[in-house]
């Protein structure tokens, strides 16, 4: 079983940055084509026609959206691991709520406690379920003691000799 190797911290940002900007085109191009061709007016072209034009309007945006906060959330993540020289899931929960509480900075000192309460949760949950998975497939890759696997290998039983000499 091979292992996925993260890219070095510099490097780390960039693809998660163009990760996430990939992850929310995509996810905004089918959103959005849903709500235009929903929206348009009447007829089965100017459906499509509505629901391109939306896809081309706000996908890009959504995109974005998704970028600035991969972006924020590696470089966050970058920085604790270099100043705590340890990379584990406390890195990703207190970047998911320290980015969550940086991009509402705008709505005041309650939506910033709110959103990184919830970005810090989000990560805890997603870092609990990634640990849990873990554990429950290492089970099955744990060494087998032959002995137990196949009991014919053991030999008949002795009845009345002492295996102690």
């Amino acid at each position: 079983m091979e292992e996925y190797a993260r890219e070095p911290c510099p490097w780390r940002i960039v693809d998660d940055c163009g990760g996430a900007f990939t992850m929310g085109l995509l996810g905004g191009a089918i959103f959005q084509g849903i709500k235009g061709f929903r929206n348009a007016p009447s007829g089965i072209s100017r459906r499509f026609i509505g629901s391109l034009e939306a896809i081309k309007q706000r996908s890009p945006v959504i995109g974005g959206n998704f970028a600035v906060w991969g972006g924020m959330f590696s470089t966050i993540d970058c920085t604790l691991v270099h100043l705590r020289k340890k990379e584990d899931p406390w890195n990703s929960i207190i970047s998911g709520a320290a980015t969550g509480g940086i991009l509402a900075a705008r709505n005041g000192l309650p939506a910033m406690a709110g959103s990184a309460a919830i970005g810090g949760a989000l990560l805890a949950l997603i870092e609990g379920v990634g640990i849990l998975f873990t554990r429950l497939s290492a089970e099955q890759f744990k060494p087998v003691n032959p002995a137990l696997e196949d009991p014919s290998q053991l030999g008949p039983p002795s009845f009345g000799q002492s295996n102690y000499q």
